[in-house]
């Protein structure tokens, strides 16, 4: 009895002596699983969820999308041994606490930490879109791939790549907020240097390659070459013009293209399709002699004329001065207008500098010519004045041509300002054709030659004659007059009176009557000279001859006053028997 006691008490100090280290080996080991990964096997699967038995007294719950992989269903079944992350033996529930996501993270984390400190490519798959870019699955790590990052250009459709295994590079970790940022650019960039300097270095030019058409930019498109690129320009496509690079390729179509341009340090390739083809531009001299007609089309419409094409890979530029015999400052395409069929005239060949001069206007007939031959010199004809400048009016006239009246030949008697003033645009006038040039393209017309010339008139005028004339004008160097007829003549002012003191053109009105003596006629420049002066000159001479001399005892004033009296009487006589005579006809 004693002895059972002993031992009871015994086994009583045992259990009391080891109570916390069997509760340690209990539970103190499992606790310290507390964050870490674990292994457990899968005991039921409902409902979304797989009960996992981790070895402790109660199993946690792991929903079944933490198990699948890059957006794709989990395969799981019953008494399969999964690793999971265990946050806590228990909770409120008496649960264990578990998480599949965790556990991939932290056994990702590990790899990915050291890829990132030895700048190593890792494997993922993109699975999700959210803002700004695209999710990857990096072994259980969640990655983001902004959009810019995706391609090394930019792509409009990424489903292709989304659910595939490809590599990426990670450009930032930061495992305290979970934030990793990767990139495929990266990859692909370092892989195309490569390819690209071992097929650079293979290349060279006038090599004739097979390659796909990646891309297509306004200037041309980009030629995949088997993991290099070369820009095909938009000049280089074909020989004809091309507008547009999609009028005669699109993406995905293979090409045949040669290398014509190649720089080794910047790794630039050139290529061109047409240099495959013959080059419509040997021999075009001879196909396109100077003279000849041909039907071309309108490719091209600018400001300064029309690009026509004759033949694909050939056009020739119709100048805006070569378009129109009378459309002068139109715009082109007002005269033609894209892919219309004209005919040309080949003006001018440049083989050298590929260019063909065209004429527009030389395959229609010259109206110019046309109105030569209508309206030969002296062809009295009537149209609209169209424009007036300070130098004269221009006449609309048949075939659509202007001719101009210079303001010299619009009236004999009047200045040139004065004349232009009395006609505005719209006014239907006729007038003389007096000179047509054609290749200056210029009529000259008048109007004045429809009346006789005045001066042409005046016949028995003669210099020496003394007239009656009217003022007209009156001015400091002298007086414009009026004579017969509608001639105009001119008194300077020294010509006013032999009298220096009378020689002043303010003591004349408009409309006094004075009788002068013509001193000159200038039928070129279609000026009348007149002297006052040398008519009292004559009158003094003549009256000294008729009535007496400086001997006779008489002074020159008395024969000047006698002889102008008898003069003044003679003339008021004229003119009394003038008003009888009109009395008597009424």
């Amino acid at each position: 009895m004693a002895s059972v006691n002993s031992g009871g008490a015994a086994q009583a100090a045992l259990t009391d002596e080891n109570f916390a280290a069997l509760l340690d080996e209990t539970y103190g080991a499992s606790g310290s699983l507390e964050g870490s990964v674990v292994k457990g096997t899968i005991i039921a699967i409902e409902n979304d969820y797989a009960t996992i038995d981790v070895g402790l007294k109660s199993e946690g719950r792991v929903p079944l999308k933490e198990f699948g992989q890059g957006g794709h269903s989990p395969e799981l079944k019953v008494g399969d041994v999964v690793e999971v992350y265990l946050e806590r033996m228990e909770n409120a529930h008496g649960e264990t606490v578990l998480s599949r996501d965790k556990a991939k993270r932290e056994e990702s984390w590990e790899k990915l930490e050291q890829a990132f400190q030895n700048n190593l490519r890792v494997e993922g798959l993109i699975f999700g879109r959210v803002k700004g870019g695209f999710t990857v699955d990096l072994s259980g790590a969640v990655a983001f791939l902004p959009g810019s990052q995706v391609d090394v250009r930019p792509v409009r459709d990424i489903t292709p790549l989304m659910g595939i295994p490809q590599p990426f590079q990670i450009l930032k970790m930061d495992r305290r907020r979970g934030n990793i940022v990767v990139s495929r650019r990266a990859v692909l960039e370092e892989s195309r240097a490569e390819a690209r300097s071992e097929l650079v270095a293979n290349l060279k030019e006038g090599q004739v390659l097979e390659g796909v058409v990646k891309n297509i930019t306004d200037y041309g498109a980009f030629v995949d070459l088997g993991g290099v690129d070369g820009l095909l320009h938009v000049t280089d496509i074909a020989w004809r013009r091309v507008n547009h690079p999609t009028e005669a390729l699109s993406i995905g179509q293979s090409v045949k293209v040669q290398v014509i341009r190649l720089n080794p340090e910047t790794q630039r390739i050139s290529l061109g399709m047409k240099q495959l083809e013959a080059d419509p531009w040997d021999g075009v001299e001879a196909k396109y002699p100077s003279g000849a007609k041909f039907t071309g089309r309108v490719t091209n419409i600018t400001d300064y004329g029309a690009f026509v094409e004759l033949e694909p890979g050939v056009e020739g530029l119709v100048h805006v001065s070569e378009m129109s015999w009378t459309k002068k400052n139109v715009h082109p395409g007002k005269i033609v207008s894209t892919s219309q069929e004209v005919e040309v005239m080949i003006l001018e060949v440049d083989p050298h500098k590929r260019r063909i001069s065209l004429g527009l206007k030389q395959c229609l007939s010259n109206p110019w010519d046309t109105f030569a031959l209508s309206h030969p010199r002296g062809t009295i004809i009537e149209g609209e004045v169209k424009n007036i400048t300070e130098f004269g009016l221009f006449i609309g006239l048949d075939g659509g041509v202007d001719g101009m009246v210079h303001m010299s030949d619009i009236a004999w008697n009047v200045p040139g300002e004065q004349a232009i003033a009395g006609f505005k645009k719209g006014d239907m006038v006729r007038a003389q054709v007096l000179d047509v040039d054609i290749e200056k393209e210029r009529i000259s017309l008048g109007i004045k030659q429809l009346q006789g010339d005045p001066l042409a008139n005046a016949g028995s005028l003669k210099k020496g004659d003394t007239v009656t004339c009217t003022v007209a004008a009156v001015h400091d160097g002298g007086i414009d007059v009026t004579l017969e007829g509608e001639l105009t003549g001119f008194i300077r002012k020294a010509e006013l009176s032999r009298d220096r003191a009378e020689q002043r053109p303010e003591r004349f009105s408009v409309g006094d009557k004075v009788d002068a003596k013509l001193t000159n006629i200038d039928t070129k420049t279609r000026k009348i000279a007149l002297s006052i002066k040398a008519r009292e000159v004559a009158e003094e001479k003549e009256a000294v001859a008729t009535y007496g001399s400086s001997d006779s005892g008489a002074s020159l004033g008395d024969i000047l006053g006698a002889a102008m009296n008898r003069a003044k009487a003679a003339r008021e006589a004229d003119e009394g028997e003038g008003d009888a005579e009109d009395d008597e006809a009424k």
